[in-house]
């Protein structure tokens, strides 16, 4: 069939609307038609990675929110016209599947960034009939249409309004996650959030469904961190590595419980992991380059560091309970979207990266 997609053409070029031919879904596989995509910072490492990493011309998108129009002869949980939300691929077949770690799971490049399918294949054909990259994340949601693993695809409750849903599938849930599932914040406790985008204003928000005390959110951004205040922080912090910690241990009486980066900052997330108490955890989700670096005292002294990926997720089953939660009013992460239409997907880039917006969300 026919399908309208955003193709990035040269990892540091422009998205490019293109008519693309989609084959038929395989056994494992579902064919959805796109509602909604939200935009996410993953979408965009190509513009970061030197040139010789660019695996050719793909489509991205990995936040992907439809309804399923056909599926393959194996898929027998979801049928045509169930509303889905679509998240992270997984093997299913290894030591962190087996145990239920899905995002740890040790086949995670070859099954979501690889530019096709595990076995090499892509899903788009351009016009000029060369192979166009599909299933990034399982899914290349950046389309009106995409063939989608089945390990990627979460049957939601149809109630629910999907051009709002798709963020749940990654960048959401993985601030969200990172609070209730990895660092298991608990009633009463302290928590440090740094970086007041997507990820940290959804993990300020999942803080206070936690019952956290005491939520300090750090951002340059004067107005990133009025918007942390309104939804649940108690302290909000801005400035220099040393203020950092000083303002941590001052707001928590000695030290906070809990941290979690999404800057990649090397000095922030230090700042922060200093902030702890001596059983303290940081959680790591930011995408740094370069080295961090702690000295062995540090270390030492009881506190953990820990990497985040999708927020320790199952998604089958966390993705519904966001749902509910944003249904039940206790987690108004969808006042962080903004929506533009597919053929703007360039003007939703440019103010991602600017600032001027929290959440792009791209509609079909």
């Amino acid at each position: 069939m026919k399908v309208q997609a955003a193709v990035i053409r040269t990892g540091n070029g422009p998205f490019t609307i293109e008519e693309l031919e989609l084959e038929a879904p395989r056994g494992d596989e579902v064919l959805v038609r796109m509602v909604a995509s939200g935009m996410c910072h993953t979408d965009l490492l190509s513009r970061e990675l030197p040139p010789e990493f660019f695996g050719g011309p793909q489509v991205y998108g990995h936040e992907g929110s439809g309804v399923v129009e056909e599926v393959g002869a194996d898929v027998t949980d979801v049928a045509e016209g169930d509303h889905v939300v679509l998240s992270f691929n997984h093997c299913g077949a290894c030591p962190a599947c087996d145990t239920g770690k899905l995002p740890y799971c040790y086949n995670l490049t070859e099954f979501n960034m690889s530019g096709g399918r595990p076995d090499g294949s892509k899903a788009f054909t351009d016009a000029g009939g060369d192979s166009i990259g599909s299933h990034f994340f399982g899914q290349s949601s950046f389309a009106s249409h995409s063939v989608v693993a089945r390990t990627s695809v979460v049957k939601v409750d149809p109630s629910y309004d999907l051009t709002l849903l798709g963020p749940l599938g990654c960048g959401i849930q993985t601030g969200a996650g990172a609070i209730l599932n990895t660092l298991d914040v608990q009633p009463g406790s302290s928590v440090v959030v740094t970086g007041a985008g997507a990820l940290g204003l959804s993990a300020v928000m999942a803080a206070k469904v936690a019952g956290a005390e005491t939520i300090i959110a750090i951002d340059r951004h004067a107005n990133r961190l009025e918007l942390a205040e309104k939804y649940g922080a108690t302290t909000t912090l801005s400035g220099d590595a040393a203020d950092l910690t000083l303002g941590i241990h001052d707001a928590t009486g000695g030290g906070a419980d809990y941290a979690f980066d999404t800057t990649g900052n090397a000095a922030v997330v230090r700042a922060s992991f200093e902030g702890l108490n001596n059983l303290g955890t940081i959680g790591l989700a930011g995408v740094g380059f370069g080295d961090l670096t702690f000295d062995f005292i540090s270390l030492i002294g009881g506190r953990t560091i820990t990497g985040v990926m999708e927020g320790d997720s199952t998604p089958s089953e966390f993705i519904p309970r966001l749902a509910q939660l944003n249904a039940d009013g206790r987690f108004p992460y969808d006042q962080l979207i903004t929506t533009y239409p597919i053929d703007r997907i360039n003007d939703a880039e440019a103010a991602s990266a600017d600032g001027s917006v929290i959440k792009p969300v791209l509609l079909f």
